[in-house]
């Protein structure tokens, strides 16, 4: 099994893009639920969430105000960075658990649905394929508007906030042009998924997951033995 990243930026059209492999049949692993399963109350997260940024970015049933933290981190960095070092690893951790069951039942590859992909550059190491789905800045910045209804200065604040569209085009593998029709993007993530599953890099990968297992188990083996003796 080899894995594949895919990322854009705050309303490219990244959801849809994942949206439409996932009904194509690809596993998904997806980051942003990832991350609000390990924020939930009394995680570890949680509280030194709560400890950094204080009880009052929290709903009264107890949960984190996702929208009020979001408005925190946006007009900092220095805050931006910091609940990337309390989600991230607790993150990652999450994802390797399910990336392990996809290996054990089977799948070619695994797409990872990750918004800050090339901004923490902590899982392309591990990564076949990395997916951009791009749209233009004027076409980016409307549909954020009227998704969030936010003002035209609230909106460029947060794509300012992440690396551009434009950057991040330059380090995929893969680029999925969004700025136009549904129809037009669903042929592009068709083309893509054909692609990927015509490849035999999961050959590679399970080979040597196989031999590595084999190996370890024969070294196991040698050492009872040596015991044993």
């Amino acid at each position: 099994m080899f894995l594949v990243g895919l990322t854009g930026g705050i309303a490219s059209g990244k959801s849809t893009v994942s949206s439409l492999l996932r009904e194509l049949g690809c596993p998904i692993i997806d980051a942003d639920v990832v991350a609000r399963k390990v924020v939930e109350p009394h995680s570890p997260a949680y509280c030194r969430i709560v400890k950094h940024f204080g009880p009052e970015i929290l709903l009264e049933n107890g949960e984190i105000d996702r929208q009020k933290l979001g408005q925190l981190i946006f007009a900092s960095e220095d805050k931006r960075r910091l609940l990337n070092s309390i989600t991230h690893p607790e993150i990652h951790k999450a994802m390797l658990k399910q990336i392990v069951l996809f290996f054990l039942r089977g799948y070619r590859y695994v797409v990872l649905d990750v918004p800050l992909l090339f901004e923490t550059r902590r899982l392309t190491r591990f990564l076949n394929h990395t997916v951009v789905v791009y749209c233009d800045p004027a076409t980016q910045l409307s549909r954020l508007m009227n998704r969030d209804g936010l003002t035209q200065e609230q909106a460029e604040q947060r794509v300012a906030a992440q690396m551009p569209l434009n950057e991040k085009r330059g380090l995929a593998s893969h680029v999925v042009e969004n700025s136009g029709s549904r129809e037009d993007t669903q042929r592009q993530v068709l083309r893509l998924h054909t692609k990927l599953e015509d490849s035999m890099e999961f050959l590679l990968a399970r080979a040597i997951a196989i031999a590595t297992a084999a190996g370890l188990g024969g070294l196991l083996l040698y050492a009872a033995k040596l015991l044993a003796s």
